[in-house]
């Protein structure tokens, strides 16, 4: 047995992962979850590496690939999370490049609730403290003490399908990463501030920010990552068209 395949033999034991494709796949969706407390430390160069190339070989319209991604660390983590703190406190809002939700009506309204209140709950905020929710609510500008944070954009010219494409490769480097030991968490709130992104991140007015995501090794033990959201049986959700 060489050393690469004693590496994933042992890497495999350590995580306990199942054997086959399927059932990896199943366990890794099952385990990812969104983090919201760091330990500083770097991931490492060659681990960062591997989720990289795998998160490429993400599936794409007409094979465009359409998205490209700003991954800060050291000094530029630092400098980016000051620039989306300052911009946040100010309350300046901005116009972003993707549009939010109008509203979150029924069952999306519900499942979105669902999960702040778990989040509130963890921390002891009560219900009303805005001081306390708005503390929270900085975290996402702070990277949640994250050692990296990664920008995901496209070409403005590829329009929604080129946000699919973006959506998929998110996906794809949030599972790579829990396959990795790396946590994660996707946010939206990091493209709030498009003229703060295109200035740190030198990204030019055709560039559409899509989203960030915040990685390195979780702090397990801290309250914001005790709980668990739950997901909507199939049967919610799939529709059977037999005739």
């Amino acid at each position: 047995m060489n050393s690469d395949t004693r590496s994933v033999v042992e890497t495999r034991r350590s995580q306990q992962l199942p054997d086959s494709a399927a059932e990896t796949l199943e366990h890794l969706l099952a385990v990812r979850v969104s983090y919201r407390s760091f330990h500083p430390d770097p991931v490492a160069e060659y681990t960062l590496d591997r989720i990289l190339r795998t998160a490429q070989l993400t599936a794409s319209w007409c094979n465009s690939q359409s998205w490209k991604v700003a991954i800060t660390r050291g000094v530029g983590t630092d400098r980016l999370r000051a620039a989306l703190t300052d911009a946040a406190i100010s309350g300046g809002a901005e116009e972003t490049d993707i549009p939010f939700p109008r509203e979150y009506r029924g069952v999306h309204r519900d499942r979105r609730r669902e999960s702040g209140f778990q989040l509130y709950n963890a921390l002891g905020i009560e219900r009303g403290d805005r001081t306390r929710q708005m503390q929270q609510t900085l975290e996402n500008f702070n990277f949640f003490g994250a050692p990296h944070v990664a920008i995901i954009h496209t070409d403005e010219a590829l329009g929604p399908y080129g946000a699919v494409d973006c959506g998929g490769y998110v996906s794809t480097f949030l599972l790579t990463a829990a396959a990795h030991g790396v946590g994660t968490i996707a946010q939206a709130a990091l493209a709030m501030y498009p003229s703060v992104l295109r200035e740190q991140l030198d990204l030019r007015e055709d560039r559409t920010i899509v989203c960030g995501i915040s990685f390195g090794y979780p702090d397990i033990e801290h309250p914001t990552n005790s709980y668990r959201t739950t997901r909507a049986p199939i049967d919610q959700v799939i529709d059977w068209i037999d005739s």
